[in-house]
């Protein structure tokens, strides 16, 4: 593919600031809504805040890793960024869609990319029942939390709960429980992308719980329902040898 309009974006950390003046100085800085790729300087964080902020675009994001982790970046360099833009494989994701109905009664949507989560909000376990495509799983998990991960999220907050590793082009969600307390070990279930998950709050008033869509946080749900949305692609670019697929069987291996 031909880049000729990139756009920049970075995180306020000095050293991301300090490429983006170079870079954009050496390449030009297109605005984002006239740009053929956006090209995102920082961590995992500023990548999925892009790919929020223009999911609806269909646009290319490349990114370089001025952050920390840097899971869903690529290695920074100055030197070659039109030949690496131009090789660079893309993975073409999709992301949750999350409906919670509130205590109140109140609906709300939200996207995720990486996943959605439910947390208890007090002291006191939550009690969740578990649906899949309308057939009642589990009758009552006693957990911290659950959460329905994305192939592209499957490393992050499902990997810390010990759930398994995603390859970016199985079409599964990982069903994780966060701290389970019964059924104790129970350690979660592999779906369908197309499977549709609905999550039930037991005993909301007394042991209330939090839907959280990536960073957006609904409290008091008493009822969330979880589904892949394919009407929404997001586009991510990684360097040639270096695509999601090869960081997520890279990272089963690391001990």
């Amino acid at each position: 593919m031909k880049f000729k309009n990139i756009a920049f974006v970075a995180t306020n950390v000095p050293e991301a600031q300090k490429a983006l003046v170079d870079l954009t100085t050496r390449y030009g800085d297109t605005p984002p809504a006239e740009a053929d790729v956006i090209v995102a300087l920082g961590g995992d964080g500023l990548m999925l805040q892009t790919l929020h902020k223009h999911m609806h675009r269909n646009i290319p994001i490349y990114g370089m890793n001025l952050g920390s982790v840097g899971f869903l970046m690529n290695e920074f360099h100055e030197d070659g960024l039109v030949e690496r833009l131009e090789a660079a494989d893309i993975a073409r994701l999709h992301p949750l869609r999350m409906k919670a109905i509130l205590a109140n009664g109140t609906e709300h949507e939200a996207l995720a990319i990486n996943e959605v989560s439910l947390l208890r909000e007090t002291y006191q376990a939550a009690k969740i029942r578990i649906s899949i495509d309308g057939k009642v799983r589990m009758k009552e998990l006693s957990c911290d939390g659950v959460l329905v991960s994305t192939p592209a999220g499957s490393t992050a907050y499902n990997l810390s709960a010990q759930g398994p590793i995603i390859p970016i082009d199985a079409a599964l969600l990982a069903l994780t429980p966060i701290s389970a307390f019964r059924p104790r070990r129970w350690r979660g279930a592999l779906l369908s992308h197309r499977a549709k998950v609905r999550f039930e709050i037991l005993e909301p008033e007394k042991r209330p719980v939090s839907a959280v869509a990536d960073h957006r946080e609904f409290r008091d749900v008493v009822d969330v329902h979880v589904e892949e949305d394919t009407t929404i692609d997001l586009l991510m670019m990684f360097d040639e040898g270096h695509s999601l697929d090869e960081r997520i069987l890279t990272e089963q291996f690391l001990h």
